[in-house]
């Protein structure tokens, strides 16, 4: 599949002009559950991104898209025809996409791979009571597929799935029938067609009792118990049936393999030669080393089915929470090959590719990649790209970590470049000074750097969004972060959930991988002598991280050779390394760490927000608040880090703080209803300020504010679904100019930005409760940033554009910032970055304004 281009323009068009929107990035981690990822024959792998389902292609290793419409966590999500459907794969152009979420709805979307679109096809009638765990399915027709879905409320649900590829229209989709399993429901699901049996399907079920069960049906979708398979002794957590293999003289047989908690993975083999008990008993003089274990019996059709324990194997050291046979290739003859080998994914960081010996035909461990960082914390799932080039897995952490076979003549696997992001709510992100990269926090206790990477690739350059450094792996999650303005080494510093704001600065090993990002050959590489800090190490309990110098004693290396298992004693050191190539997930967790370089200690409860002037020479930060004497804004002079003022004005938590352009003034927004304007005057002894107003400025909760970057004009939005504009009048009052019409739902996010200063033209980008981003001309109004009254005019608003909700945010918008701009030309693109409670941070492409 070749799906557009991600910066392409895509999103509605404006109500009163032609500006459009371009997808330019989308960073976000998979939901941590089992069967959330699924890796379609069409070349996209679909996962759950919090209540989106996110597609990412392989080959440019960028999401492409993310798909609205769940209400919940999505938690599986499967492919229709699915990789072992290679029959009806070929030459095929519409792909199906299913998505189950934790509330119990399935959602099947439409994917048309050649002309790269993806719509909403339809929701399945609501059968589950809980969450769907697990969704399996194969095409048993080249429009027909059957699949099943279970879930925690105890049932397994068959499904038919009806295509017409000559039909404009969507699929139809009706549930055949409803299986109930008891108090110990299933989370694993495989289905298959039996060989010789004219559309006769098995499926095997496994959960909480320890037991693989098989049920035998048809197509109308009623399903009998046939058997039940025991050996494992714990949680059954992956099941996979291979495609029919021919074993020598005897009949097909159809091999299913099974993963557990108990951290083995069983082989079982079920062949139609068993006919009868006696010629099984004949069979029993052949014993040999690959002899197997008999099993039950069972029936389906008018054929008797023999299932045996093929293999046990053993490898992995914790749960193995997924197995899935290699996909079929297809012949010249038009047969489908099942290829002998088993991809297995475990909680102990490694992946196994298991092949049975070719001289003695027992299975064996060829292959293990891994995860070996310290903060790693093991894989939910393993998936083949559907040639058997690749594999992928998805982690503990919210991370992917691809390996391809680059061997010519033997096997070599090679990590490869895959999206990354949060894995919970991003809760503030801003743009580096010059806005050439961008930095994000996030309830993941994670501080991320996002920029675009230019590669000289012919015949030009190729640039795309990669995650280049985290700065910032902590103890608390991290509500807040700003970048320190103004001369010298980039800086920010950020507030979690603790009663300290932490100062971090860039190492020498981040400004020259930014230089590789960037192509940028700087003429000041000189400064970089100033830099004598090169990385920084963690420390034991997750809070600080301590400085490695460039010339300092190297530490010891017993604690990186210690053959132990890791403790908090024996963490490794860091190796700050520079990039020439964008760095996958072990090096991004490890080796790409800031110093941080002072603490800001005064508030008594969790930091929540937190600015900086636009010089780089005053910090302001508040906290969770109840009371007055808490709900204090903290100044903060940048240099010597001292406490310079304490504001007192509101009741309530301050949700956002922002300095008007030339710094006079410091805007805040409360809990409170209520918004306050300092004036702020810098000093040799600090800062002078005093309060210029304060006021009840909306009905609910304010969440944001933004000035405008030409005049004392700023905005305020709040949860009572309003935006209002607001003058500063003679420094000395608060006047309230327009309530822009009332919006959908609460606003939770404002970024405003200028294009023209002579008619004090500019954007306002509101961002919602509902994921929803709208942008809305402000023109008129005082043009000047002088206090006199004159040259006013009437301000003027109106709504220019709505962006598509397929590009939009799919939970709360928590922050929307411009990139800071030098250009002059009132045409010009600008990029807007958001972030959000759905775990995404996105970058927009505003164009023809």
């Amino acid at each position: 599949m070749s799906p557009p281009a991600a910066g392409g323009l895509a999103g509605a068009r404006g109500e009163g002009g032609g500006a459009g929107v371009g997808r330019v990035f989308v960073g976000a981690g998979c939901n941590r559950v089992v069967n959330n990822v699924s890796w379609g024959a069409c070349g996209l792998v679909a996962f759950g991104a919090q209540n989106a389902v996110a597609l990412f292609s392989p080959l440019r290793g960028e999401i492409v898209t993310t798909l609205p419409g769940h209400k919940a966590t999505v938690n599986c999500t499967l492919w229709l025809p699915t990789k072992k459907d290679v029959l009806q794969i070929r030459s095929r152009e519409r792909h199906y996409l299913l998505s189950g979420s934790s509330d119990g709805i399935i959602m099947a979307w439409k994917i048309d791979s050649g002309k790269g679109e993806w719509t909403h096809a339809l929701q399945l009638p609501v059968m589950h009571k809980k969450g769907v765990t697990c969704l399996a399915g194969r095409m048993v027709s080249d429009t027909v597929s059957i699949f099943a879905s279970t879930s925690s409320d105890g049932t397994v649900v068959i499904w038919k799935m009806e295509d017409e590829p000559t039909s404009v229209g969507s699929c139809e989709v009706s549930c055949l029938h409803s299986i109930s399993v008891g108090p110990k429901p299933m989370v694993s699901l495989s289905l298959a067609v039996l060989p010789g049996q004219g559309g006769h399907l098995i499926l095997a079920m496994g959960g909480l009792d320890h037991k693989v069960h098989i049920y035998c049906g048809d197509q109308s979708g009623k399903f009998i118990k046939a058997c039940e398979l025991k050996g494992h002794s714990d949680w059954i957590r992956s099941l996979d049936f291979s495609l029919p293999v021919m074993m020598g003289s005897e009949e097909h047989s159809l091999f299913l393999v099974s993963s557990s908690q108990d951290r083995t993975i069983r082989i079982w083999k079920m062949n139609s030669d068993a006919v009868s008990s006696a010629h099984t008993t004949s069979r029993k003089e052949d014993i040999g080393i690959a002899s197997y274990i008999e099993g039950p019996l069972f029936v389906s059709g008018n054929t008797h089915y023999q299932v045996s324990l093929e293999s046990l194997l053993v490898g992995h050291e914790d749960w193995v929470y997924s197995v899935e046979w290699q996909p079929p290739t297809l012949l010249t003859d038009d047969e489908a090959h099942q290829p002998m080998s088993i991809l297995s994914a475990s909680m102990d960081k490694m992946m196994m590719i298991w092949k049975p010996e070719k001289n003695t035909g027992l299975w064996i461990n060829s292959v293990t990649v891994g995860e070996l960082s310290h903060s790693a914390l093991g894989f939910y799932g393993g998936h083949w790209q559907p040639d058997g080039k690749s594999i992928l897995a998805h982690g503990y952490g919210g991370s992917f970590h691809m390996w391809r076979d680059v061997g010519l003549g033997s096997e070599n696997w090679q990590p490869q470049i895959v999206p990354s992001g949060h894995f919970a709510p991003v809760s503030d992100l801003t743009w580096s000074r010059s806005g050439e990269y961008l930095l994000s926090v996030s309830h993941d206790q994670t501080t991320r750097i996002f920029a675009p990477w230019r590669s000289q690739v012919s015949p030009g350059d190729v640039t795309c969004w990669r995650e280049i450094a985290r700065p910032q792996i902590h103890g608390h999650d991290i509500n807040c972060v700003a970048f320190i303005q103004g001369t010298g080494n980039h800086r920010f510093v950020s507030g979690a959930d603790e009663k300290v704001s932490r100062v971090f600065e860039a190492p020498l090993s981040f400004l020259k991988t930014l230089q590789h990002a960037t192509l940028l050959k700087t003429d000041n590489s000189g400064d970089f002598d100033d830099v004598q800090v090169l990385g920084a190490n963690m420390s034991a309990l997750g809070l600080s991280q301590k400085p490695i110098y460039t010339h300092g004693p190297r530490e010891t290396q017993s604690s990186i050779s210690n053959d132990g298992p890791d403790s908090m004693e024996t963490i490794p050191d860091a190796v700050p390394t520079v990039f020439t190539e964008p760095p996958v997930e072990d090096q991004l967790a490890w080796n790409t760490l800031w110093p941080e370089t002072h603490k800001l200690y005064g508030h008594g409860n969790e930091l929540f927000s937190i600015c900086c002037d636009h010089e780089g020479k005053i910090i302001a930060s508040s906290c969770k608040a109840q009371s007055a004497p808490v709900a204090e804004i903290w100044l903060w002079e940048v240099g010597t880090w001292k406490a310079v003022g304490r504001l007192q004005s509101h009741n309530l938590t301050v949700t956002q703080m922002e300095f008007s352009r030339d710094n006079a003034f410091l805007l805040s927004v409360s809990r409170d209803r209520h918004l306050s304007v300092f004036s702020i005057r810098k000093t040799d002894d600090g800062a002078e300020h005093h309060l210029v107003a304060k006021l009840e400025a909306h009905k609910r909760i304010i969440w944001a504010c933004s000035w405008n970057p030409f005049s004392y004009e700023f905005a305020t939005g709040s949860r009572d679904k309003t935006v209002k504009i607001w003058s500063v009048q003679d420094s000395s009052s608060v006047k309230l100019l327009v309530t822009l019409p009332q919006f959908h739902d609460s606003v939770t996010a404002l970024a405003w930005t200028g294009r023209d200063r002579a008619s004090n033209a500019g954007i306002l980008a509101i961002g919602m409760d509902n994921g929803m981003i709208e942008l809305w001309n402000i023109s008129g109004g005082r043009a000047s940033t002088d206090s006199s009254g004159s040259g006013s005019s009437p301000l003027s608003f109106a709504c220019m554009l709505r962006f598509d909700p397929l590009l939009c945010h799919v939970s709360t918008v928590h922050r929307l910032r411009w990139q800071k701009s030098d250009s002059s030309d009132e045409k010009s693109a600008l990029q807007l970055a958001s972030c959000g409670a759905d775990h995404c941070v996105r970058v927009f492409e505003v164009r023809d304004i």
